[in-house]
C-alpha cells in the first residue's frame, strides 16, 4: 500500500513542459489530432529495500549497485537478482583515521575502487580495490601518498579479472596511469600490473618522485581533479582524454603506445610538455567541485559531454575525428544556465547531475530537475520529502542507461520515457527543420507543422520557389497557398507549388484536371507575354518553353489530357500558340489534330511527313483528298510508300475529287498501277476506276491492261459489260473486239475486227478452243476477204493459216468467172491429204485386229492355268497350314486364309466398300439356309452370289503385290500415334 509520503512525492513530480494553445492542434489538414504524449517523460520509483544505516555513497554499472553506508559497510546488489544482496564491513580493511570520500565502479560492474582521505595529520590517503566476486578489500599500495578524487575507466576493457589501463586523478592535480588485477593470493594488496606517474610541468612537492615524473594539472598548486574520461577514436590508435578541475576542462589527444593490445596513455601527454597551455576551457567558479559526464550512443560511442560548473553546464558535441591542431575535441558548445529556483531556496548550483541524450538531470539537496539541452527549458522537477533525507548523489548506469538517485535513507530509480518526444518542436523553433523531421517519429501531423513553419519562414525571406516546394508537402489549404503566391506575383513559385501538388495526387481526377489546366494557362501566359514583347528568342523564353514541354510529357499530365484535351486545345488556340498546340497533339497522340493543324497552316509537307511517320491508314483516308489536291506527286509517292497498309478502294473518294486535272490523273494512274502490279489488287471497283481512267486518258495503256487481264472471263477483275459499254461510247473498236470476244460474242467480235483490221480478225479467230467455232470464224474472214478482193493468192494464204478450212469451203465465195485452173494445185493437195488419211485408218484397223487376237489367246491360256498346293504350304499372313481353312490363291503365288485376308483387307478398304462388305457378311450370317439356297435371276443360289461379291471385294488383288502395297510404299512402319508407346516399350 502506498504511504502518504509516497503519494506526496508522486504529486510533487511535475512536468514543466506546456504546449502553446496554438500548437494543441495542427493548423493544417490534420484536424483534432492529439500532438502530445501524456506519458510522463521522467518517472520515479522507490526501490524496495532498506539499508542498515544512512547511505553516504553510491555507484552502479551493468545492473550492479554498490552503496556505502555510515556504519562502515558496503551494500552490494545484483539488480537482476534483487532478492540476493550482500553487506561487507570495509572499515576493518583500511587504516584508522581515514574517511571514505568516493567509490568508483568500472563499466562492467566487476572492479570497485574506494578512495579514502586522512582525517588528521597522522593518517594517509588510501585507495582500496574490491572485486565483484570477492568479499575482501585490497589496498593499492603505491597510492598511499595520493588522495584519489576521480577514476578514468577503460571502456574498451572486457576482462572481469583486470581493469585494463586506467587513469587516476588526485586532489593535488596529478594524473596517474595504472592497471589493477584481482589477485586471490594476496589478501590485503591489489596486484598492480604497472604504476606510472604521467609527466608534469613541475616536480612533486618536496622534490620527491616515485618512479618518474607526474603530470601536474595544477602546476604545483593543489587543484583537485574532478573528472577524467578517456576513449579511443573509432578505427584508430588515437585516444582522447578529458580532464576537469573546478575551473578548467582539459583536452588531450594523441597516439597511444600499444603493448599486448593494451594502450599506454603516457605517450599522449608528452606532446603537451613543450606546448603552451591551449587545450583547455576555463570557466571561473568559487565551487570546490565540478562534474564531467559523457553521453554514449547505442554503440557505446561517446557523442556528447557536459561539465557541471558554477555558472552553468558547459555542453558540447564530441567530434574527435575532426579535431585539428589539438585545439578542440568538441563542437557546438554552449553554456546551459540552471533553472531559476524558488525564492526560498538557497541552492543555485546543483550538487551532481547525469546526462541523457537531450536532457541534463540536475540533483540538488532536496529536489531533482531535468533541463532540456536544446532550449534550456525546465521540463521536470521532483521535490523530495524530508522523510527520506537529503539527496546524496545521482548516478547513471553507463551500460544499462538507468538513472539512480540516493538519499540518506532510500534509493530511487528514474525511468526515462521517450525523452525525444518534443525534440522536433524545439528544433523547429530553432529553425533546424531537418533535425526536427528526424525526431518526429514519422508522425504526419508533426511533419506537417514543421513543413508549414519552414515554408512560412522561406516565404518571409523571399525564397519563394523553395517555399512552394515545402508548401506542397503540407496539408495547408490549397486555395490559401495559391493566393499567397498570387498576391506577391510569384508565378514561377506558383508553378512549382502546383507541380508538386500534381505529383502527389493519385486518384483525384477533378483536382488533377484543374491543376493541369491552370499550369498550362500559366505557361501559355508567360510565353505569350514574352512573344508580345519581342523576346521570343530570349533565354528566358526558351527555358519556359523547355519547362512547358517537360510538363506536357509527364505521364500523369498525358493521361489527364485524354479527358481535357479539347479544353487545352481551345486554351492554346485562344493564345494563338499553334506551335505548342501541334506539340501537344503529338504528345497526346491526337494525330488527327496534328495533321489538321498543319493543313490549316498550309504546311502540307509537314502534314504529309506526319502521316508517313505515323502509318495510320484512317488518317490517310481522311486527309488524302486535301493533300492530293495540293501535292499530287508527293502524295502519290507517300501512298506508294505505304504499300499494302492502305486500301485503294478507300482512297477512291480522294481520287474522284481531283480527276479533272491531267497531272492529278497521271499520279492516280501511277499509284493504281503500282498497287495492281505489286500487290495483286483484285477489287473490282479499283479495276473499273482504272479502266475508266484509261478510256478517258490513255488508250494504249487500256489495250495493255486488257491484254494483261487475259481472255478468261472468270479471271478478269473488271466488269466486262461496263467496260464494253464504256468503250463503245468512246468508239474504241479494238478494245470492243477484245471485250466482245471475252463475253463469247465471237461472230460479233469478228465482224467488228474485220472493220478495223483483217490481222486483228485473224488473231481473234485463233482464240476459241472449239475447232468448229474457229472454222466458222475463219470462213467468215475468208468470205470477207474473197468477196471484197477476189484475190486467189490471198485466199490460198488463208488455207495455209488455218488448216481447218479446205479449198472446197472457200470455192463458193468466188465468182462464177473464176476457172478451176486457178485452183488445180490446192485441189490436188487436198485430194492427196484425203488419201493419206485413208491409209492411216487402214493401218490403225490392222493394229486393232492384231491386239484383239493377242488378248483372246491370253485369256484362253489363263483359263487352262493351274497351281499346285502342297500339304506343307502355309498362309502368308498367319504361317499356319493353308489347307486347314478356306483360302485364296493368287496368280502371283501368294496364298492366304480367307479369314486372314478378310481381316487384313478390311482396314484398308474405302469406307463405301467396307460398309458393303459388312452388309454382305451380315446377310450371309442372318439369312437361313432355305433363303440362301434360293436361285437368283443369274441362275446361281443366293449364297454363291453373296460369296462372289465378297470375293470381288476382298480378293480383287493380292494384298502383298497389288496397288495397295504400291500406295503404302511411303507409309512408316510405326504410326505417329503409336510412336511414343513403342519408344517406351523399347526403353
Amino acid at each position: 500500500m502506498t504511504s502518504i509520503f509516497d503519494q506526496y512525492e508522486q504529486a510533487s513530480q511535475v512536468s514543466q513542459r506546456s504546449v502553446p494553445a496554438s500548437e494543441q492542434m495542427t493548423s493544417s489538414g490534420y484536424i483534432n489530432m492529439q500532438l502530445n504524449d501524456n506519458t510522463p517523460m521522467f518517472s520515479k520509483q522507490k526501490m524496495n529495500f532498506n539499508p542498515s544505516d544512512l547511505i553516504t555513497h553510491v555507484a552502479v554499472s551493468s545492473d550492479f549497485l554498490v552503496l556505502a553506508m555510515a556504519n562502515g559497510k558496503l551494500f552490494r546488489l545484483d539488480l537482476k537478482m534483487p532478492d540476493q544482496h550482500e553487506e561487507i564491513q570495509y572499515t576493518k580493511f583500511v587504516q584508522p583515521n581515514t574517511k571514505l570520500t568516493s567509490i568508483f565502479l568500472d563499466p562492467l560492474g566487476y572492479h570497485l575502487l574506494m578512495a579514502f582521505t586522512a582525517r588528521n595529520k597522522d593518517g594517509n590517503p588510501e585507495l582500496v580495490y574490491l572485486h565483484r566476486k570477492s568479499s575482501k578489500l585490497k589496498t593499492v599500495t603505491k597510492s598511499r601518498n595520493y588522495e584519489v578524487t576521480e577514476v578514468g575507466w577503460n571502456y574498451d576493457n572486457r576482462s572481469t579479472v583486470t581493469t585494463g589501463p586506467i587513469l587516476l586523478g588526485t586532489s593535488q592535480g596529478h594524473i596517474l596511469e595504472t592497471e589493477l588485477e584481482a589477485d586471490s593470493d594476496k589478501m590485503f594488496t591489489a596486484s598492480q600490473q604497472y604504476w606510472r606517474q604521467l609527466p608534469n610541468y613541475l616536480p612533486i612537492y618536496g622534490g620527491k618522485e616515485i618512479d618518474g615524473l607526474i603530470f601536474d594539472i595544477g602546476k604545483g598548486t593543489d587543484t583537485p581533479i574532478t573528472g577524467i574520461q578517456f576513449h579511443r577514436v573509432s578505427n584508430t590508435s588515437k585516444y582522447f582524454i578529458f580532464v576537469t578541475t573546478p575551473t578548467r576542462l582539459y583536452q588531450f589527444i594523441g597516439h597511444a603506445m600499444i603493448t599486448d593490445d593494451k594502450p599506454s596513455l603516457q605517450s599522449i601527454f608528452y606532446s603537451y610538455l613543450t606546448t603552451p597551455e591551449t587545450g583547455f576551457q576555463e570557466i571561473p567558479s568559487t565551487l570546490k567541485y565540478s562534474k564531467l559526464q559523457f553521453y554514449f550512443d547505442k554503440t557505446n560511442t561517446p557523442k556528447t559531454f557536459a561539465w557541471l560548473t558554477e555558472p552553468g553546464i558547459f555542453y558540447g558535441q564530441l567530434d574527435p575525428t575532426s579535431q585539428q591542431n589539438s585545439n578542440s575535441l568538441f563542437t557546438q558548445s554552449e553554456l546551459i544556465n540552471y533553472p531559476s529556483d524558488d525564492a526560498n531556496s538557497k541552492e543555485t548550483t546543483p550538487i551532481s547531475f547525469v546526462l541523457t541524450e537531450f536532457h541534463a538531470v540536475l540533483m540538488y539537496s532536496d529536489r531533482v530537475k531535468a533541463v532540456s539541452l536544446l532550449n534550456q527549458d525546465l521540463v521536470y522537477e521532483d521535490k523530495y520529502s524530508e522523510v527520506h533525507g537529503k539527496l546524496k548523489n545521482i548516478v547513471k548506469d553507463p551500460i544499462r542507461r538507468t538513472i539512480w538517485a540516493v538519499t540518506g535513507n532510500a534509493v530511487f530509480r528514474y525511468k526515462v520515457s521517450r525523452e525525444e518526444r518534443n525534440v522536433w518542436r524545439i528544433y523547429s523553433d530553432k529553425e533546424q527543420f531537418d533535425l526536427a523531421k528526424q525526431y518526429c517519429q514519422n508522425n504526419p501531423a508533426f511533419i506537417d507543422i514543421i513543413n508549414v513553419k519552414q515554408a512560412e519562414l522561406l516565404f518571409g525571406k523571399g525564397d519563394y520557389d523553395r517555399s512552394a516546394e515545402i508548401y506542397a508537402e503540407t496539408q495547408s489549404s490549397f486555395e490559401t497557398v495559391c493566393l499567397k503566391f498570387l498576391e506577391v506575383e510569384q508565378v514561377n513559385a506558383l508553378k512549382v507549388y502546383l507541380g508538386k501538388r500534381l505529383d502527389a495526387l493519385e486518384d483525384d481526377k477533378t483536382l488533377i484536371s484543374m491543376i493541369v489546366i491552370w499550369m498550362t494557362e500559366l505557361y501559355l501566359s508567360q510565353l505569350g507575354t514574352l512573344r508580345r514583347k519581342g523576346n521570343a528568342d530570349a533565354q528566358e523564353y526558351h527555358q519556359i518553353q523547355s519547362d512547358f514541354e517537360v510538363f506536357l510529357l509527364q505521364p500523369k499530365v498525358v493521361k489527364c489530357m485524354q479527358h481535357i484535351k479539347s479544353v487545352v486545345y481551345d486554351l492554346m488556340s485562344s493564345h494563338g500558340d499553334k506551335q505548342n498546340l501541334i506539340k501537344l497533339t503529338v504528345i497526346n497522340e491526337d494525330y488527327e489534330n496534328v495533321v489538321a493543324q498543319n493543313i490549316y497552316k498550309k504546311s502540307y509537307t509537314e502534314a504529309l511527313n506526319m502521316l508517313m511517320s505515323l502509318k495510320k491508314s484512317d488518317l490517310f483516308y481522311q486527309f488524302a483528298p486535301a493533300l492530293m489536291e495540293e501535292m499530287p506527286k508527293q502524295t502519290a509517292n507517300a501512298l506508294i510508300d505505304q504499300g499494302p497498309l492502305l486500301s485503294p478502294s478507300k482512297l477512291l473518294p480522294a481520287f474522284l475529287s481531283c480527276e479533272n486535272d491531267k497531272a492529278h490523273v497521271t499520279e492516280i494512274i501511277r499509284y493504281l498501277e503500282f498497287m495492281l502490279q505489286n500487290f495483286n489488287v483484285k477489287d473490282r471497283a479499283i479495276h473499273n476506276y482504272l479502266l475508266t481512267l484509261y478510256v478517258e486518258h490513255d488508250h494504249l495503256a487500256l489495250m495493255r491492261y486488257l491484254v494483261r487481264q487475259g481472255q478468261e472471263l472468270s479471271m478478269v477483275n473488271y466488269d466486262v459489260h461496263y467496260a464494253l459499254r464504256l468503250c463503245r461510247e468512246k468508239g474504241l473498236s479494238e478494245a470492243c473486239v477484245k471485250l466482245s470476244a471475252l463475253l463469247g460474242l465471237w461472230e460479233s467480235a469478228a465482224e467488228l475486227a474485220l472493220d478495223v483490221d483483217v490481222a486483228l480478225a485473224k488473231g481473234l479467230a485463233d482464240l476459241p478452243d472449239d475447232p468448229a467455232l474457229q472454222r466458222r470464224l475463219w470462213l467468215g474472214i475468208a468470205e470477207h476477204v474473197i468477196t471484197k478482193n477476189q484475190d486467189i493468192k490471198e485466199a490460198m494464204s488463208l488455207l495455209e493459216e488455218c488448216p481447218l478450212i479446205k479449198i472446197e469451203d472457200i470455192l463458193p465465195f468466188f465468182s462464177d468467172v473464176v476457172t478451176i485452173n486457178h485452183f488445180r494445185e490446192p485441189i490436188c493437195q487436198s485430194l492427196q491429204e484425203y488419201n493419206n488419211q485413208i491409209e492411216e485408218l487402214k493401218a490403225e484397223m490392222e493394229d486393232a485386229t492384231k491386239s484383239a487376237e493377242y488378248v483372246r489367246n491370253a485369256i484362253q491360256s489363263f483359263r487352262n492355268r493351274s497351281v499346285l498346293v502342297s500339304v506343307g504350304d502355309a498362309c502368308c499372313l498367319c504361317d499356319i497350314a493353308l489347307l486347314l481353312r478356306p483360302f485364296y490363291l493368287f496368280p502371283c503365288a501368294h496364298r492366304f486364309h480367307s479369314d486372314c485376308l478378310l481381316a487384313e483387307m478390311a482396314p484398308i478398304l474405302a469406307p463405301a466398300r467396307r460398309n458393303k462388305l459388312t452388309d454382305l457378311q451380315r446377310q450371309l450370317a442372318v439369312l437361313s439356309n432355305i433363303e440362301l439356297s434360293t436361285v437368283t435371276s443369274t441362275g446361281l443360289p443366293l449364297r454363291e452370289v453373296l460369296k462372289n461379291e465378297i470375293d470381288d471385294i476382298v480378293a480383287s488383288e493380292c494384298v502383298f503385290c497389288g496397288e495397295h502395297m504400291i500406295a503404302c510404299i511411303d507409309k512408316p512402319f510405326i504410326a505417329d500415334e503409336d510412336w511414343d508407346r513403342v519408344m517406351k516399350e523399347w526403353e
